[in-house]
């Protein structure tokens, strides 16, 4: 009874009075109809039984998208001939719009069929998007089968990332890569790096030390590729932030680290991201940037949530070199002058934006952080709810 209809289960009540009534009153044709009434609907049952399963194939294009832009998502579907059409319902979360309903006929021997709709969210985050559901109906509407397909597929929507222009001196804001090579010929020998032998390569630059040590032929590289390095320092403390839903600040701290993140991993920077617990499990640095590390970071930043903590990590400093530019995107920070202070000895440069968080809780009130912090040897900004990024990050760049 679980699998019929409300018509299903009325044909079955109608056909067993009738037949019951047929009975009593003594009328066969009376009792015929009752038992077709009341078999119609299990052999819709029956004909559920023997629907075959039905295979799912999910696409993402593209499987990263920045909040506001839309995804496209494509199911296909392949089975064989049932006994009616078919109802997919694909899951989706509230975040990405409602759920996508398609009637399918499943008419021939075996079919395929390929459908797709369009999914987009206003807030980051990593969603996933399934399972299918499909429900199987007689041709009569009698009885009803539904089918769960586990068919998940990951989307991420990474925060908004604003174009910032390069400020400051020239080359300030610059990793160097292969283009500042770091001279080590008229070093001590602690300062020479070596690496394997290469067919071609000079005897004179052999590294004798080296080699008796491993056992294999060193030779002495005279040039060190220098390479730029980043921290972004993002404040994910919830009692450090005001507002809530997608005007937040903590919203528009994302926004910032990752418009700061993207600009300066486009410009050659190798940058790690930092949030207040510390750097990500298995967080270390890289030797080169790549093109792929700005979208590690967003996909980082994609899934930030704000943390209960009365203080910022600082554990991550013992491991972390002093010759990097610190970026940090701080909301209240009235309590970690000490923090802060330990924070800049560890950098340099040290540059922050300074939210004014009062602001976003009830639009008044000024906070005097950033010039405690400039006091302090910081180059930092205030950051109002009014405040346009590309200004702010064009007024740190002039501290340079």
């Amino acid at each position: 009874m679980a699998s019929l209809t409300s018509r299903g289960r009325t044909a079955v009540a109608g056909g067993v009075t009738a037949v019951i009534a047929g009975v009593v009153l003594g009328q066969p044709a009376l009792t015929s109809v009752g038992v077709l009434l009341a078999l119609l609907p299990l052999l819709g049952l029956a004909a559920l039984r023997r629907e075959r399963p039905v295979a799912v194939q999910r696409t993402l294009d593209p499987r990263r998208v920045p909040a506001g832009q839309p995804a496209r998502v494509q199911l296909t579907l392949d089975g064989e001939a049932g006994a009616g059409a078919l109802l997919l319902e694909d899951r989706v979360p509230w975040a990405l719009g409602v759920r996508p309903r398609f009637v399918l006929p499943t008419a021939r021997r075996t079919w395929t069929t390929r459908v797709d709709y369009t999914v987009r969210s206003d807030v980051r985050g990593r969603f996933t998007l399934g399972p299918v559901t499909l429900r199987a109906a007689d041709p009569f509407g009698m009885a009803e089968r539904t089918t769960t397909v586990p068919d998940l597929g990951d989307l991420v929507v990474t925060p908004t990332v604003v174009p910032l222009q390069a400020a400051g001196r020239a080359g300030a804001w610059t990793g160097a890569g292969d283009n500042r090579p770091r001279a080590f010929a008229n070093g001590s020998a602690e300062d020479v790096t070596v690496r394997e032998y290469r067919h071609g390569d000079p005897l004179r630059r052999v590294h004798w030390r080296s080699s008796a040590r491993t056992g294999e032929l060193m030779v002495r590289r005279e040039e060190q590729p220098w390479q730029s390095r980043a921290t972004i320092l993002l404040d994910n403390r919830a009692s450090a932030h005001r507002g809530h839903g997608a005007g937040s600040s903590l919203e528009v701290a994302v926004t910032a680290a990752a418009s700061v993140a993207a600009h300066l991993a486009a410009r050659g920077f190798v940058v790690r991201l930092v949030t207040a617990d510390g750097p990500p499990a298995g967080d270390a640095w890289h030797d080169r940037a790549t093109p792929a590390d700005a979208d590690r970071l967003l996909e980082e930043l994609a899934v930030v949530e704000p943390v209960r903590r009365t203080s910022l990590a600082t554990g991550w400093l013992d491991a972390t070199s002093r010759h990097g530019m610190l970026v940090a995107v701080l909301g209240d920070v009235a309590d970690d002058r000490a923090t802060l202070r330990r924070l800049r000895h560890h950098a340099d440069p040290a540059y922050a934006l300074v939210l004014d968080v009062d602001r976003w809780a009830n639009g008044g009130g000024h906070s005097d952080v950033a010039t405690t912090l400039r006091a302090s040897g910081w180059r930092a900004v205030r950051v109002a709810p009014d405040t346009a990024l590309p200004t702010a990050w064009r007024e740190l760049g002039t501290m340079a």
